[in-house]
């Protein structure tokens, strides 16, 4: 088994190679990526990433031993080291013919669940003959674990709120913002598009729906591209400022959009989303991403399970799913292509 991930730095000289690699090809502006860059050393340089991936794998393995299974995990990264094209040649070198992946993201669209299989095919060719086969697991956003355990979050979260605020305070959960069209063109034509945002709003449904919550909002965040081209609103901070206008008095914050805590996890809501609400006298709290959770650790082994022994794939809700383990295949060829960049 091969857990695979975005990656993130582990030092102040990793910072800027890490960002030049995972925004090759993109045009970001060099002042762009300074500006993030200053983001990171406010942690010593250190994603937190990383750390919670091998977090993860140690809980999978000892998951996968108390159900008897006997798997090898493996640990690879699109952007940073552990590199998946590296890690890819340590398992043909191990005699590993054929894998399966779970990449750390729970959503289809071209950056959650294409271009892993990118990374795959990548991977795979750079080793050459004697590469294993490897086959990505499927969508898990409305899998009753994660929902579960990101439930477990927001509850969690809710109870380190002012009392006198806890039952008035607005649930809002984030992920990460794409492009509009890129959004649109998410999906295998008889979808009509929008896996990504309609498989977000069907796992913030499912949460809210799990805590008791009627009334909530999506919103994004983390966004990087120039004002010019239209992104997933509202943001986060943005929305902030219109629940003040609305006399909101405490936010609770879910980063659905998220599997394990990163930069943009931590600054963006931890710092930036906080004090904004800070400075309108507002209580906030933020769930604990799902990954972080035993059960989700469960749900992994499920995954995996559903290739190896046949068990069939457990969801809440009404959104297609895609991927190995719904219908052993990989998703369409058509499926979430790449918006043609100027």
């Amino acid at each position: 088994m091969l857990v695979l991930s975005f990656g993130g730095p582990e030092g102040p000289r990793d910072v800027l190679p890490f960002l030049e690699r995972a925004t090759a090809g993109r045009g970001v502006p060099r002042e762009r990526l300074l500006e993030v860059a200053k983001h990171y050393e406010h942690f010593d340089g250190v994603s937190p990433l990383n750390a919670r991936n091998r977090e993860l794998i140690e809980r999978v393995r000892a998951e996968l031993a108390e159900q008897g299974v006997a798997l090898p995990v493996y640990f690879g990264n699109r952007n940073w080291h552990p590199l998946v094209e590296d890690t890819v040649a340590e398992m043909a070198a191990a005699g590993v013919r054929r894998a399966l992946v779970f990449a750390t993201s729970a959503y289809g669209g071209y950056s959650a669940c294409r271009q892993y299989h990118e990374d795959i095919e990548r991977a795979r060719e750079s080793v050459g003959e004697g590469a294993p086969e490897l086959v990505k697991l499927r969508h898990f956003f409305d899998h009753p674990d994660f929902v579960g355990a990101a439930a477990d979050a927001v509850r969690s979260a809710a109870a380190t709120l002012p009392v006198e605020r806890r039952d008035q305070a607005r649930l809002v959960f984030t992920a990460h913002s794409i492009p509009s069209a890129a959004d649109a063109a998410a999906g295998v034509p008889a979808e009509g598009g929008r896996r990504y945002s309609r498989q977000v709003a069907e796992a913030a449904r499912l949460v809210a729906e799990s805590v008791d919550v009627p009334d909530y909002d999506v919103v994004w965040q983390s966004r990087s591209g120039p004002p010019s081209v239209p992104w997933l609103e509202p943001d986060v901070l943005d929305h902030l400022d219109a629940l003040h206008a609305k006399s909101v008095q405490a936010v609770l914050v879910c980063p659905i959009g998220f599997v394990s805590d990163h930069v943009e996890v931590v600054w963006d809501l931890d710092n930036e989303a906080s004090e904004r609400a800070a400075g309108y006298g507002m209580s906030f709290a933020r769930a604990a991403t799902a990954g972080a959770a035993t059960r989700f650790a469960r749900m992994v082994v499920e995954l995996v399970r559903e290739q190896l022994d046949g068990v069939s794939p457990r969801s809440l809700g009404g959104v297609p799913l895609a991927g190995a383990g719904v219908n052993g295949q990989p998703c369409g060829v058509d499926c979430c292509a790449p918006v043609r960049r100027p």
